[in-house]
């Protein structure tokens, strides 16, 4: 099963962005909606770094203290099962987001508890 990420882009400082994430080879329609979900992000050199998760029935959210207040996670409807807003965007944004799927259903912020990736979207916020 492959996850597909959409929605990146070139941006200015300030300007928003909303991302989302797809699972359209999944077998039977599958959403993962036992599945805590979550995005990260990636700047080449660097290691892929969590960004906000859920868990499977939304009650349960993370994000990482640089992106509090300005970022919001949530679950979507079956064919868009999770989208990324993204707002008042910095230079220091830039990067590849990814979409993951954990084997649980908690949004963690360990990469290596997702087993399920998409190939990423490149976001960059121009100052």
């Amino acid at each position: 099963v492959q996850l597909a990420e959409s929605g990146g882009g070139l941006v200015q400082a300030g300007d928003s962005l909303r991302l989302s994430c797809a699972a359209p080879g999944a077998a039977g329609g599958r959403t993962f909606s036992s599945n805590g979900l979550a995005w990260f992000r990636q700047v080449p050199g660097k290691e892929r770094e969590f960004v906000a998760g859920i868990s499977w029935n939304g009650g349960n959210i993370n994000y990482a203290d640089s992106v509090k207040g300005r970022f919001t996670i949530a679950r979507q409807s079956a064919k868009i099962m999770l989208t990324l807003q993204m707002n008042n965007l910095k230079p220091e944004d830039t990067a590849v987001y990814y979409c993951a799927a954990a084997r649980s259903g908690f949004g963690s912020k360990d990469k290596n508890d997702y087993y399920y990736w998409g190939p990423g979207t490149q976001v960059t916020v121009s100052s």
